[in-house]
């Protein structure tokens, strides 16, 4: 029994006595503790496969910043790496996959991931929820198929993906052969990180917000269906950064969590979303203010917010160099909100 069950009960849709708040990127480069931890590898991908390191970085916001949720640390490249395309992680340039899909023959060559691609992050999961001892949930999460699929055929980060974009007006069947198999691998993924104990899930849609509406229902709507419709066990999140304009089409989806970036009005969310909860959406920014500053407009939010269940979060991660005291501020200020 869950010690600190408030993001649950909200998610769920019920009301609870305190706004639930947990933010993404909580467990990284914020914390000096963080670093200590991150320096006991020799690189980022031996980082994410080490349990103990992840259990250790996963539990740190929570002891710190007095969360109402841990979030396993992982990576969302998990799963195309699990597939059969590595990759490096280069600093200050991000990702690079050495070889990435480039024809028909590339898509047959990459398998179903199962528990013995990742087993890492199962493993960190367990490792995870025993020192946790039910003191708050643990989210487990996996990137979106559209957001693995960008990388998977850029090859790299990229802030317009226009390799990617490619795929879907050149190549539509083949594009949507590779959705179906990471879309595949993603349910197993989710499943195995339920029945290692992740007590909720997020899907994060990174770059839906490259695409626009038409695609996204094509290419996107479909797939993130099947896995919300495969994971019933707990409460489902999606988040789409930039992805305003598919907010109706997400609000059908048998979700129970619609997270928001700072680029929505909470009335307009509110306006359309129903018989779900929300979640976000402060501008990771406002907490480079002073703190009168930081406190006023995290009221304004949870104000805006208070007619419907609710989970305070940022509109996206944490930057690397937010000093950690405003955002202990930040998720006091949510905790001593009168509801």
């Amino acid at each position: 029994m869950l010690e600190n069950d408030l993001i649950i009960r909200a998610a769920r849709g019920e009301k609870t006595k305190k706004i639930p708040v947990w933010l993404m990127r909580q467990a990284g480069r914020v914390l000096p503790e963080y670093r200590t931890t991150r320096s006991k590898a020799k690189d980022f991908i031996e980082f994410v496969k080490t349990p103990e390191l992840c259990a250790e970085a996963t539990i740190q916001p929570v002891d710190i910043f007095k969360v109402d949720a841990a979030i396993i640390f992982s990576d969302i490249l998990v799963i195309p790496e699990s597939m059969g395309l590595p990759y490096s992680m280069i600093e200050s340039k991000g990702p690079v996959f050495p070889k990435f899909i480039q024809t028909e023959k590339d898509i047959s060559q990459l398998h179903i991931a199962n528990q013995n691609d990742y087993f890492y992050v199962t493993d960190a999961i367990r490792l995870t929820k025993k020192y946790l001892n039910n003191r708050v949930p643990l989210i487990g999460f996996s990137g979106a198929p559209w957001t693995l699929f960008a990388y998977m055929t850029e090859g790299k980060g990229s802030k317009t993906f226009n390799n990617a974009k490619k795929w879907l007006y050149t190549n539509p069947n083949l594009s949507h052969q590779l959705l179906q198999k990471i879309t595949s691998s993603i349910i197993n993924y989710l499943k195995d990180q339920v029945q290692a104990g992740a007590n909720i899930i997020q899907l994060f849609d990174s770059w839906a917000g490259v695409l626009n509406r038409e695609l996204y229902q094509e290419f996107c709507i479909p797939y993130l269906k099947q896995i919300c419709t495969s994971i019933t066990e707990v409460p489902v999140i999606i988040f789409a950064k930039d992805g305003h304009f598919a907010l109706k089409d997400i609000n059908k989806l048998p979700c129970s969590v619609i997270g928001l970036d700072w680029t929505i009005e909470p009335e307009y969310a509110i306006s359309i979303v129903n018989n779900k909860t929300l979640q976000g959406n402060a501008d990771p920014c406002l907490l480079y203010a002073d703190d009168k500053v930081i406190e006023q407009q995290t009221k304004k939010m949870l104000e805006k917010f208070s007619s419907v269940p609710y989970i305070a979060n940022l509109g996206h991660g944490l930057y690397p160099d937010i000093d950690k005291e405003k955002v202990k501020l930040f998720v006091e200020v949510i905790h001593n909100y009168k509801l």
